[in-house]
């Protein structure tokens, strides 16, 4: 690498790093405007506690138990979820990236499908799986699948003509040039479905647990909104924003990881 290329990568970094810094300041200042509007009497509303009363509430409500089980339920709903929702999307869209007879078979229903509401999904599901965990999974993987499922199907149609031709050339088996050619190429496209799935996973499993649940962050939520519970209802908001955003960046190292060819 010469020594330009050295120098733009640490500049990249730094400012990287730089950009990070600010964003961290500004949730600070945020929250420090938050908090200055509660003491300051700006805002006098048993709904709008103030931050140091949900940063109270926070560790109060983790050792009781409540908010850790509800954030358990909740993680494990949302994570079976992405897992199924992955798995199919990705599948789906290499076997209509294969298959012309499949794409057009299959597509429009896929696109039929594709544009309706997470919540409209719900009371169907609720007829057909009851309001056991069942439910909620089938809700959050209904979410992933889609995002993953475009992404790949494109991804994998994008690939260079050449590359396909030159392996039906050399008599490739398909299956070869499935796991050989097809999804290495489609692998960077697969992630980035992945990664926008991640949040839509969470957003799906909450808004479940909120119409038809009776555990989970969602239900957590409507109990202490319903009971005048500010503090703790913030609590759990901070407490899943954190861990979302834990799990976004424990993702996004471990794409640079298998991805490492593609980041340089």
């Amino acid at each position: 690498m010469s020594m330009a290329a050295t120098a733009a990568r640490r500049w990249e970094a730094r400012s990287l790093f730089a950009g990070e810094r600010l964003g961290f300041w500004l949730i600070a200042l945020l929250l420090l405007l938050w908090e200055g509007s509660v003491r300051s009497g700006l805002v006098n509303s048993p709904n709008w506690p103030a931050v140091s009363a949900v940063a109270a509430a926070i560790p109060r409500e983790a050792l009781g138990g409540e908010l850790l089980q509800a954030l358990a339920g909740t993680l494990y709903r949302a994570c079976t979820g992405f897992l199924l929702g992955g798995l199919a999307g990705v599948a789906l869209g290499l076997l209509l990236a294969v298959s012309r007879v499949a794409r057009r078979t299959l597509e429009p229903t896929v696109e039929l499908f594709r544009p309706l509401p997470i919540p409209a999904m719900i009371p169907p599901l609720v007829l057909f799986l009851g309001l056991d965990d069942g439910m909620k999974i089938a809700v959050v993987a209904f979410t992933v699948f889609f995002p993953v499922f475009i992404n790949t199907l494109q991804g994998a149609l994008a690939i260079e003509p050449t590359y396909r031709g030159v392996a039906a050339t050399f008599g490739v088996p398909w299956t070869v040039r499935v796991w050989g050619v097809l999804l290495p190429a489609t692998v960077p496209f697969i992630f980035a479905g992945l990664r926008l799935s991640i949040g839509l996973a969470f957003v799906s499993a909450v808004a479940a647990e909120m119409v038809a649940g009776d555990a989970g962050v969602g239900y957590y939520l409507v109990s202490t909104q319903y009971a005048g519970r500010g503090a703790e209802m913030f609590a759990a908001i901070f407490m899943l924003s954190f861990v979302g955003y834990m799990i976004n960046m424990g993702f996004v190292r471990v794409e640079r990881r298998i991805l490492f060819w593609y980041h340089q």
